[in-house]
C-alpha cells in the first residue's frame, strides 16, 4: 500500500515563516529540532529538511521512539553483534548505521532513556558508538532530526531529558503552529483532503461544503491538528449519500452514541441521568450544573491553565472566561 503524504498546504503568515526557517536550517549540516504538538506535521518537516540538504540523495532513516520499548531501543539505534542477547543470532545494523552519510529522524525523542541519550550524544559530538556486545568503535556521518510535542527544556530542569543533549540538538528549534493558529489554511487543507477522497471513492467530482460545516471547520479548535482535520474531512466525504451535493454535515467525535460503553456500566450511567417520565425537571439549571462540572473537570485535568481547559471543551479563550464568570468559577 502507498502511503499518501501531509501535503505542504498552507498560505497563513506562521506557516510559512515555518517553511522558510526549514529552507534556512536544511542548508546547515546540523542537528535540528522540531517540537508541535501531535498532528501538527513534524514528520513531514523532517522529510523537507532533508530533502532540501545536499544529503537529499542519501537515506532518510525515521523511528518513532515512543514504538519500542526501552530494553529494545538500543539495539534498534545503534546495533548488536551476534551473541549480545539471547536472541541475537546475528550481527544487525541500527539505524544510525543504516542512516550512514543520511539523516536519521528521531520521533517522540524525549520518550528515549538517559543511557540511550548519552550515547546520542556522543554520536553528535564525535560521530561515534559501540554496537551492543561489541567493544569496537563505528563511525558514523549522520544528521540527526530530533521531534518531540512536550517542553523538553522543563523536562531538561527535571532531570527526566539530559541539559547537554538538549543544547546540542537546539542549533535551531522549529516550533511547528497548530491548526488553530493558522485558520487560513484549514479550507485549503479540508478541500485537498476531500478532493482525494472523492477520488478514492471514484466519485467524478466534490460538491464542496455548505456554508455551516464551513464556519464549523473555522469555529473549531481541532486538538488533533492536520491530522484530526484529515480524519474528519475524509469521514465527511465517505458517509455523504449524495457526492453531487455539498457536505452539510462534519462527525467531529466519531465515538458519540447514545449506546457508547462508559465506565461503570451503561446502567450506572443512565442512572445519573434526570428522567422526565418520573419528575420534574428544571432543564436549565440542570444544563447549567452539567457546564459547571465539566468546566470544573477540565480546569482540574489542566491544572487551572484556562487556555488549554478552553482547548479541551472546544472554546476559545473568550467563550471560557465568559463560563468561569457566569459561574463564579476561577483558574490561572
Amino acid at each position: 500500500m502507498i502511503r499518501e503524504e501531509q501535503p505542504v498546504i498552507g498560505e497563513s503568515p506562521a506557516f510559512l515563516e515555518v517553511l522558510d526557517q526549514v529552507s534556512r536550517a536544511a542548508g546547515l549540516d546540523r542537528p535540528v529540532l522540531i517540537v508541535g504538538e501531535r498532528g501538527t506535521g513534524k514528520e513531514l518537516v523532517a522529510e523537507r529538511l532533508h530533502y532540501l540538504s545536499a544529503r537529499w540523495d542519501q537515506p532518510l532513516v525515521k523511528l518513532n521512539c515512543a514504538a519500542i520499548s526501552e530494553s529494545l531501543l538500543e539495539s534498534e539505534l545503534f546495533g548488536h553483534e551476534a551473541g549480545a542477547f539471547t536472541d541475537a543470532t546475528q550481527r544487525r545494523l541500527g539505524r544510525f548505521e543504516i542512516a550512514h552519510q543520511g539523516s536519521l529522524f528521531l520521533d517522540e525523542l524525549a520518550t528515549t532513556p538517559l543511557t540511550v541519550q548519552e550515547k546520542i550524544l556522543r554520536i553528535i559530538e564525535y560521530g561515534q558508538f559501540e554496537r551492543l556486545g561489541s567493544s569496537r568503535t563505528v563511525s558514523v556521518d549522520v544528521r540527526l532530526i530530533g521531534a518531540a510535542n512536550v517542553d523538553l527544556p522543563e523536562l531538561a530542569e527535571q532531570g527526566r531529558f539530559r541539559a547537554d543533549l538538549l543544547d546540542r540538538l537546539a542549533f535551531d528549534v522549529i516550533t511547528l503552529p497548530p491548526l488553530r493558529a493558522r485558520p487560513e489554511d484549514i479550507l485549503p487543507l479540508a478541500e485537498h483532503f476531500a478532493m482525494r477522497m472523492s477520488r478514492e471513492l471514484g466519485h467524478e467530482l466534490f460538491a464542496g461544503f455548505g456554508r455551516p460545516v464551513v464556519e464549523q471547520m473555522l469555529r473549531y479548535r481541532w486538538p488533533g491538528n492536520v491530522r484530526e482535520l484529515k480524519n474528519v474531512v475524509e469521514r465527511a466525504v465517505y458517509r455523504h449519500d449524495d457526492p453531487e451535493e455539498p457536505i452539510r454535515q462534519l462527525i467531529l467525535d466519531p465515538f458519540h452514541s447514545p449506546w457508547r460503553p462508559v465506565s461503570g456500566g451503561e446502567e450506572n450511567h443512565r442512572s445519573t441521568l434526570p428522567d422526565p417520565a418520573r419528575e420534574t425537571l428544571d432543564l436549565r439549571a440542570w444544563l447549567n450544573e452539567q457546564e459547571k462540572s465539566l468546566v470544573e473537570r477540565a480546569l482540574e485535568t489542566c491544572q487551572g491553565h484556562q487556555a488549554r481547559a478552553a482547548e479541551r471543551l472546544c472554546l476559545s479563550y473568550d467563550q471560557l472566561r465568559g463560563i468561569l464568570r457566569k459561574h463564579g468559577l476561577s483558574g490561572r
